[in-house]
């Protein structure tokens, strides 16, 4: 018997051994050598040997600081206003690069808040990371909850025995095999200022009272509008899963169900979402790996454009690593983004788990 049992291991640690050599060589090694680079000076082309910093790479993009400015007042101790008459404050910069305040030298203002007669302001090492991950934890609370949510809707009205009902899934699927670089390329059209598809549509429904917006080209517009057009490309994609999930739920437990005298949303809350428990981790799970990994879409509609309002991790990591052939930051940032996507699926798979 132990020698079938020993036989049967090694056919399978054989079959198993390209796969493992495939993550090792393409998953494992990359990350481990990206960790080491993170803590480098490590450019892409660069006469300069390479230098070990160890945590300065992190220190330049997670450092972040809270300093007070206090009202600017006249020689009487009377406040003094700008010609708009709100109240004058020293410059950033007075801090940010004085000798005296060695702690702050190079950092910039992200936001400020007032704060009585004060004002807070809030500095970062590296601003534009800093809207990056913003950006996309925004993107992740938004685009996650939503596209899951509109794709069990749609999978509950198709998981029906209606004739033609195949036709509505290969629509609602469509746009899932078409590429995402075609898809935002399509969308990038529709989304145009001057006579995109999308403003000449409002402005039919409002009979021209609607006034033209530049979607893309406005910060207060451009990630929702990106937002937008990811959740209905991948809605179809996680609707078919959600289908999947729907069909593996016995009928009996329906017919019992309705024998009862339960209603739509009682079977719903007892006898379909039960159902799919594991089918809602698994989108979760995937929705969110989706989500972190925002880059087609950033790069082909606004290059993190405008003023850095749609810049995310994964664009920026590219665009440090190759743009500016700053490898060392690239890999810190890619770090920094595992650690994040670690953190989120370990909170995930615990507020998950079996009770």
């Amino acid at each position: 018997m132990s020698s079938r049992l020993t036989r049967s291991n090694r056919a399978g640690w054989g079959f198993a051994l390209p796969g493992f050599v495939l993550i090792a060589g393409f998953i494992i090694l990359p990350f481990f050598f990206a960790f080491w680079l993170s803590m480098t000076n490590q450019r892409l082309i660069s006469p300069n040997p390479t230098q070990f910093v160890g945590l300065e790479n992190y220190r330049n993009l997670l450092g972040l600081a809270v300093i007070t400015l206090e009202p600017e007042r006249g020689a009487d101790g009377a406040i003094l206003v700008d010609a708009r008459g709100e109240a004058q404050y020293p410059r950033v910069r007075t801090i940010t690069r004085s000798d005296a305040f060695p702690q702050y030298r190079g950092m910039r203002e992200w936001f400020r808040w007032q704060s009585g007669e004060n004002v807070k302001v809030v500095i970062a090492s590296d601003v534009v990371f800093m809207k990056a991950l913003v950006n996309t934890l925004t993107f992740v609370l938004v685009v996650a909850p939503t596209q899951a949510g509109l794709a069990l809707v749609l999978a509950l009205l198709i998981n029906q025995k209606l004739r033609g009902i195949n036709i509505f899934r290969m629509i609602y699927f469509m746009p899932v095999v078409v590429s995402i670089v075609v898809v935002s390329l399509l969308w990038r059209f529709i989304y145009d200022g001057n006579d995109g598809l999308l403003n000449n549509l409002l402005a039919s429904l409002t009979f021209g009272w609607f006034t033209p917006v530049d979607w893309l080209g406005n910060p207060d517009t451009a990630l929702g509008s990106i937002m937008a057009m990811s959740i209905w490309q991948a809605v179809g994609f996680h609707m078919v899963i959600w289908l999947a999930g729907l069909q593996t739920i016995s009928p009996t437990l329906y017919e019992a169900a309705e024998i009862e005298g339960a209603s739509r949303l009682q079977t719903f809350r007892y006898v379909t979402w039960p159902g799919l428990r594991n089918t809602a981790i698994l989108i979760l799970i995937v929705i969110t790996m989706q989500c972190f990994a925002l880059f087609a879409q950033i790069d082909v509609m606004t290059k993190g454009g405008p003023l850095d309002s749609t810049q995310t991790l994964v664009f920026q990591s590219v665009e440090r690593g190759y743009g500016k052939q700053d490898i060392s930051g690239g890999s810190t940032i890619s770090v920094i983004l595992f650690l994040i996507v670690l953190t989120v699926s370990l909170i995930q798979r615990w507020l998950t788990r079996e009770r």
